[in-house]
C-alpha cells in the first residue's frame, strides 16, 4: 500500500481510469462480436448495421485513448474485410 500522498492519489486515479477504460473496451468488443456473429450467419442487413455500430465504438475507444489509433484502424480493417467477403 502506498504511503506517500501523491502515490495514494495516483492509485485513486488509476482505479477510476481503469474502470472507465474497461467499459469502453468492453463495448468495443461486444459490438465487434455481435457484428462477427451476424456476418457468419449471413444476415447482410443486420451485419451492415452491426458493423456501423462496431466501427463507431472502436473509433470512440481510440478517441478516448483506450486503444491506440493504429490498433483501432487494424480492428476496423479486419472487420470490414470480413463483412465485404460475405
Amino acid at each position: 500500500m502506498a504511503n506517500i500522498q501523491s502515490a495514494i492519489k495516483r492509485n485513486r486515479q488509476n482505479t477510476k481510469r481503469r474502470a472507465r477504460n474497461r467499459v469502453t473496451r468492453g463495448r468495443m468488443r461486444t459490438f465487434s462480436k455481435k457484428a462477427d456473429e451476424l456476418i457468419v450467419a449471413g444476415d447482410k442487413e443486420g451485419a451492415s448495421e452491426a458493423v456501423y455500430v462496431a466501427v463507431r465504438a472502436i473509433d470512440k475507444a481510440a478517441q478516448k485513448g483506450v486503444i491506440h489509433r493504429s490498433n483501432a484502424d487494424r480492428h476496423k480493417s479486419r472487420l470490414m474485410r470480413r463483412f465485404n467477403a460475405m
